[in-house]
């Protein structure tokens, strides 16, 4: 048992807290072996009617995983470091598939990892500080835990926006694209989990909790995406190759085209070549199959120069200066591609 992560019981309720504040609860392996070898407790348990995970500390809910020690850990042994994405992975897919309602409050940073312990269940609450977003292409990496199949179910292109940019969402954003189902306003946080953990959750779950929420739901504001969301519908949808939409945004010449094309110029070519096929194909897969897709990829990634060198740029030496290798999408070929989702035969992933 680590001290990174805490379970309890609290009535009807199984709560986990992420217990690393001063890494932003960013996940370890430990984390994720514990997280989900409770929630199979819970799912036996008739007691805990419902789960709630949350964050310790006032920034972050979740910032992902450990990146730094997993590149470290990479470079001595790729196969042995894509042990921490197998069990992430099952973590997410028993997310996914809990029965009962499952409650994140997001209020905080929510990145990669933590998008993944939060997006799969039922209710994802944001308060004033959520800042989501999957920024895995700025580190040579592609939006994992899930992310082949959340995103390209959200509406009008937001998906593969979010997958390729990295863009950063607050609250107002996250209700608008469909990232978080709820908002209550950080002041409210406390008060909003009293009052859950006051409800002996049965098989009226879903809708007393729901009840609880509408209760405690505030006004996030004007969500600044709304702005350009018709923009991102025609320039993001519709496209066969990522070469295709990068034409689109360079023909549309405008400022958002412009800013995006700049955003786009500074992640890993092969990241978003990747990442827009992940899109492609998870929209017609359904959850485990996305998740083995996933692992695919990573288990591949994990032997891939852009990864160690995002992390490089971005994390360990924070030049920000990248030496993408390949260095254009132009030099990335579809079969170079095709490789990271071929068969892994005896190293996949198993589920449950």
């Amino acid at each position: 048992m680590t001290d990174e992560i805490l379970f309890d019981r609290k009535g009807g309720w199984g709560v986990v807290t992420l217990n690393r504040p001063q890494a932003l609860n960013a996940l370890t392996w430990g984390m994720v072996e514990a997280f989900r070898r409770e929630l199979r407790k819970w799912e036996m348990d008739p007691a805990i009617g419902a789960v709630l995970v949350k964050g310790a500390g006032d920034k972050a809910f979740c910032a992902g995983g450990d990146i730094r020690w997993l590149a470290a850990e990479a470079k001595k042994d790729a196969k042995h470091a894509s042990g921490f994405f197998r069990e992430e992975y099952r973590n997410n897919a028993a997310i996914h598939h809990f029965p009962k309602p499952y409650v994140a409050l997001i209020d905080g940073i929510v990145m990669g990892g933590g998008v993944g312990i939060s997006v799969h269940g039922d209710f994802r609450v944001a308060g004033d500080r959520t800042l989501f977003a999957m920024p895995e292409t700025g580190i040579g990496l592609f939006p994992d835990v899930g992310g082949g199949h959340f995103l390209p179910r959200l509406h009008d292109g937001l998906g593969l926006y979010f997958a390729l940019t990295g863009a950063r969402a607050k609250a107002a954003d996250c209700m608008a694209s469909g990232v978080a189902t709820h908002y209550a306003p950080t002041e409210q946080m406390p008060a909003l989990e009293a009052a859950l953990m006051d409800l002996r959750p049965n098989s009226r779950g879903h809708a007393d909790i729901e009840a609880v929420l509408d209760r405690f739901a505030g006004d996030p504001g004007e969500a600044p995406l709304n702005l350009v969301r018709q923009q991102i519908r025609t320039l993001f949808e519709g496209h066969a190759r990522i070469e295709d939409l990068i034409a689109a945004l360079e023909k549309d010449g405008g400022q958002f085209a412009r800013e995006t094309l700049a955003t786009l110029a500074k992640m890993s070519p092969t990241s978003m070549k990747i990442a827009f096929e992940q899109m492609k194909r998870g929209h017609s897969l359904d959850f485990d199959h996305v998740m083995q897709m996933e692992f695919r990829i990573v288990r591949r990634v994990m032997e891939n120069h852009d990864f160690f060198e995002g992390v490089r740029a971005q994390i360990i030496d924070k030049d920000r200066n990248p030496r993408w290798s390949p260095a254009g999408l132009s030099d990335v070929s579809e079969a170079d591609v095709a490789k990271y989702f071929d068969s892994l035969g005896e190293e996949e992933l198993e589920l449950p």
